[in-house]
This record gives C-alpha cells, sequence and structure tokens, in this order.
C-alpha cells in the first residue's frame, strides 16, 4: 500500500492521519493476467487503485469483439462512475492484462470517509479532474492521424505499456487490426 499511500500525499490535500484512514479503508486484490475485476452487466460500486501491474477497461461490440477503451496503470485511480451514479450495470468490463496488485475501495465507504474528512472530496476531485484532462488529450490522438501515427504518439506517451500490454489489446485501443499494428511494428524496426 506503499504506492497508494504516495498517491493520497498528492497535492499536499490530506493531513498523514487522514491519508492513514483512508488508506486503511482499502483492501488489497491479486488479480492474475485475464482474471476480472468488474464484469460488464453488474454494478460498479468501487474505486480501484493500480498498486503494481495493467487494468484493461473494454466493451464487447455488437460482433463480440473486445474493444478496449483504456488502460489503467500502476499508481492511478479508477471508478466507473457512470455505472456507480445512475444505478445502471456496468458497460465495460475491467481485467487485468498482467498479474496485478489492486488496492479497492466501496463507494458507499468512501463517500462516508468524504463526510468524515473534508478535504477528500477536494482530492477526489482533483484526481477526477487531472483524470479527465488525460483523457481529453488521449482522444486527440486517437481520433487524428494514420495508423502508424497513432501507434508512435502511444509509444511516446506509454512506453511501458508498449512493451507489456499484448498487441491485439494496443491494436483495439488504437482502433486498427492487429495485422496493421504488426505491420507498423515491422516497419518501424526497419
Amino acid at each position: 500500500m506503499e504506492k497508494l499511500v504516495q498517491a493520497l500525499s498528492f497535492g499536499g490535500v490530506l493531513s498523514e492521519r487522514d491519508i492513514e484512514i483512508v488508506a486503511n479503508s482499502f483492501r488489497i486484490k491479486e488479480l492474475k493476467s485475464g482474471e476480472y475485476f468488474q464484469e460488464s452487466g453488474n454494478p460498479a460500486d468501487k474505486i480501484v487503485f493500480v498498486e503494481k501491474g495493467i487494468l484493461r477497461v473494454y466493451h464487447r461490440d455488437e460482433k463480440g469483439n473486445d474493444v478496449t477503451k483504456y488502460f489503467i496503470r500502476e499508481n492511478r485511480f479508477f471508478a466507473d462512475m457512470i455505472s456507480y451514479y445512475s444505478a445502471q450495470p456496468a458497460a465495460d468490463s475491467i481485467d487485468s492484462v498482467i498479474s496485478s496488485k489492486i488496492c479497492w475501495i466501496c463507494f458507499t465507504v468512501f463517500e462516508k470517509l468524504m463526510h468524515e474528512i473534508p478535504n477528500l472530496l477536494i482530492f477526489f476531485k482533483s484526481v477526477s479532474e487531472s483524470t479527465l484532462l488525460n483523457k481529453l488529450k488521449d482522444n486527440d490522438f486517437l481520433n487524428f492521424g494514420s495508423a502508424k501515427t497513432k501507434y508512435l504518439e502511444f509509444v511516446k506517451r506509454y512506453p511501458e505499456l508498449s512493451l507489456q500490454v499484448p498487441q491485439q489489446h494496443i491494436a483495439s485501443y488504437l482502433k486498427i487490426t492487429p495485422q496493421s499494428l504488426s505491420r507498423i511494428r515491422s516497419e518501424i524496426l526497419k
């Protein structure tokens, strides 16, 4: 939980005592590669922090293909807020791309903590805004340019993901076929 404690220290918003209370409210879970954290169709009720590893958020299209929406990297928080706040089943699944160690907390426990620790709301808001800005930046490069340009930008932004994530997941994220990605990688290596 050392990385969780460091993440909760971000911005100096929470006191050491607040960080201790919040961190001790999280639970730890180890996930094997391919193991689900959340399956679509079930209500989302947890906030997750990736202590080690990589998680993948995806849905299945009408043809039954996995469509990767994004990756949750180490030292990042994630919550399916749409499912939680709408009280609807989650549209997306979350699984572990590689063996991972996560910390999680139920939304209801987190909301209770926000009432007890007012600065936790400020912390949560700053993390949410930072995550949203990163997603907006990703949308820029994912929606414009050639497949090669997208892949090169992906490698530049996320070198660790390009080395650890299976090619079919990267291709899905970039909205290209695995064959196109393989061809692009071959061209780059020449």
